[in-house]
């Protein structure tokens, strides 16, 4: 199938699991990851009506976004992957979205910067839920830490979390991830009411419907779009 019509399967998969979860067409985003992947097959994704993308290298994020999103205005690409110190002043003036701050260094380095580039941008929290991923705070504490500095971080937007879930076919396993998060937003938003954390991006190409199904607002879809890794 042609990545026009992988995007159009995946449309409907989303809408029908909103429907079934009484959640509101379109009140899930969709995100292409579109990493390894080559710039052709971004344009093709963007011709299909897709405007998100998400990437986790920065070097090969901005080589290959930096002329599309001067193009496409309308496009937006987020770093979903690991991210360095000494990268983050290349990523923040090509990502409008940093989705993986996992700790309090990155986050103060992030704020330094983009205020010198006097730039707003936008972060999700990663959350660890998953136990075969490293990645993401490791308990609610160390995150609520790292939230507390944003009052000091006037170039760094919260929009929520966070998360990736264990690569396994255990349905229960995935769920209890999913639902793991939710309870870090509730209580994010009890704690902290005066910020943002309305955005969760949890689900990727073989567990997306779970996650809707538990809360997500923003889906990260690869594979079924893209094909495997060329």
């Amino acid at each position: 199938m042609s990545i026009r019509e992988n995007v159009h399967s995946i449309r409907e998969r989303i809408w029908n699991t909103e429907a079934k979860a009484g959640k509101t067409n379109g009140s899930v985003r969709l995100m292409a990851v579109s990493k390894f992947h080559p710039a052709t097959s971004v344009l093709e994704a963007i011709d299909a009506g897709l405007d998100l993308f998400g990437e986790n290298r920065v070097q090969e994020a901005t080589d290959k976004f930096t002329d599309i999103l001067g193009k496409f205005p309308e496009v937006k690409m987020h770093l979903i992957g690991t991210l360095q110190r000494n990268k983050v002043k290349q990523i923040i003036r090509t990502a409008s979205c940093i989705q993986s701050v996992d700790r309090v260094e990155l986050l103060e380095e992030i704020g330094k910067l983009a205020n010198d580039e006097g730039k707003i941008i936008d972060i999700l929290f990663e959350y660890h839920t998953g136990e075969d991923s490293k990645s993401g705070y490791q308990n609610r504490d160390s995150l609520y830490r790292s939230i507390e500095l944003l009052s000091g971080l006037p170039s760094v937007r919260c929009k929520g979390l966070m998360t990736m879930a264990p690569f396994t076919k255990e349905t229960s396993i995935i769920r209890k991830s999913f639902r793991s998060l939710v309870s870090v937003q509730n209580d994010c938003m009890r704690r902290f009411p005066s910020l943002d954390f309305s955005v969760l991006s949890m689900g990727m190409s073989s567990d997306f419907e779970i996650a809707i199904e538990e809360g997500s607002t923003l889906v990260r879809v690869g594979t079924a779009i893209f094909g495997e890794r060329p």
